[in-house]
């Protein structure tokens, strides 16, 4: 598999309530007016984070025994390819080359990793690219080698989406996708908090992350799709084993953009805040993760606090993946790659930035494989800074 990265500006982490010990952690962090769920936009007001004392399995940072190292390290080994336009999923083809799906464009392209070259594969009929909505999630069927399917999640003039298509690698550039074969609609829409990411789990099953489109209220609806995690079969059922005879696997999401599993088969997820904090959580089937009612660390028993949680502007996360022991996390507002070392369910030491403001916004990574990653900037996003060069991938190096 293969990894994004992103750049994050400034950290601000606040340690857990451990059972056995309290370290006191003060932070203090301040936020002028930013939602980080619609990534750069204002909710209506800055919000002044309050100071909290979060304690993890290793207190004062240190990584406790066969956790990664309390400190990682970043190397950018090359440019794969630039020039992208709006990229937003990435999917590593098993040959090595990766394919790219463009949110506003409503295409995919396939880019040689040897030499970069891009090929267009084709055209997603139906995408209705407006905000944050558009061509975003892809993923490859757990039977790629034999039946050639690419998963996508769009938006559509009606609904968010998870479509399937045919890849032909032998028919003509631009003609190379079949037509799409809807396995699951009715996905809540917005023009922001669309949600996006898919991947295929350990167990084959189907995983997406959505979000509540500002419609807060949907994240506690069991009901509905909104500012969930949905498990389904490859057909785009209910998986079998959901905890709620549903779609749904887990809610009280704001807006899920980050999916990835560890070496030990555990899902973890990332998602925007709104004023104050976004988060990194361990996700277990049918756990409520608080949204609206709790943003970040709650007091409130029934919902799962985050194992790490940032100040907005040092994060807004989208794409995550898991490598050399850690939850790497790609911030968009924040400009920089977050490193999150574990141990077990729990964070191992505080989280680490890499890359802050070297290559702008960063919305995916995906592991190479051993130490490896693939990472995607996102400047042509409309909240970034095209004339500071299109949008690239580059291949990393960690630790």
């Amino acid at each position: 598999m293969n990894s994004r990265t992103c750049r994050v500006e400034g950290i601000q982490i606040v340690q857990r309530r451990a059972v056995t010990a309290v370290l006191a952690a003060a932070a203090l962090l301040l936020t002028a007016g930013c939602s980080s769920g619609d990534e750069e936009g204002s909710d209506g007001g800055a919000n002044a984070s309050p100071s909290r004392t979060e304690s993890g399995s290793s207190p004062g940072g240190q990584a406790t025994e066969g956790a990664p190292p309390a400190k990682g390290s970043v190397k950018v080994v090359r440019t794969v390819t630039e020039g992208l336009n709006t990229p937003w999923g990435l999917a590593p083809l098993p040959e090595g080359d990766l394919l790219v799906s463009s949110r506003d464009e409503g295409t995919i392209t396939r880019v040689d990793t040897e030499s970069g070259k891009k090929t267009e594969v084709g055209t997603v009929p139906g995408v209705a690219a407006a905000g944050e909505g558009g061509l975003m999630g892809l993923a490859l069927s757990p039977e790629y080698a034999s039946d050639r399917m690419v998963y996508a999640y769009f938006t559509s003039a009606s609904d968010n989406r998870i479509v399937r298509m045919l890849y032909d690698a032998e028919k003509p550039a631009g003609e190379q996708l079949g037509a799409p074969d809807t396995v699951f609609r009715g996905i809540p829409k917005g023009t922001n908090h669309n949600g996006g990411r898919i991947a295929f789990g350990p167990d084959k099953m189907l995983y997406a992350g959505t979000g509540e489109r500002y419609e807060a209220e949907l994240a506690q609806d069991k009901n509905s799709t909104g500012g969930k995690i949905l498990r389904l079969t490859p057909d785009g059922e209910p998986a079998p084993g959901n905890p709620f005879d549903s779609p749904v696997y887990s809610y009280g999401h704001r807006n899920v953009q980050g999916l990835a599993w560890d070496s030990e088969k555990r899902l973890w997820a990332a998602e925007f805040g709104q004023n104050t904090w976004d988060e990194l959580n361990h996700i277990e089937p049918g756990d409520n993760y608080g949204w609206p009612d709790a943003e970040g660390e709650s007091d409130d028993s029934q919902y799962h606090d985050p194992i790490a949680q940032w100040d907005v502007a040092e994060a807004s996360p989208s794409g995550i993946a898991y490598a050399e022991g850690s939850i790497w996390m790609a911030g968009l507002r924040g400009q920089r790659l977050w490193r999150i070392p574990l141990s077990g369910t729990e964070r191992a030491a505080d989280p680490q930035a890499f890359l802050e403001e070297e290559h702008g916004r960063l919305r995916t990574v995906v592991s190479a494989g051993e130490n490896k990653l693939w990472l995607v900037t996102s400047e042509t996003d409309g909240r970034g800074s095209p004339e500071d060069g299109d949008d690239k991938i580059l291949e990393l190096e960690v630790t």
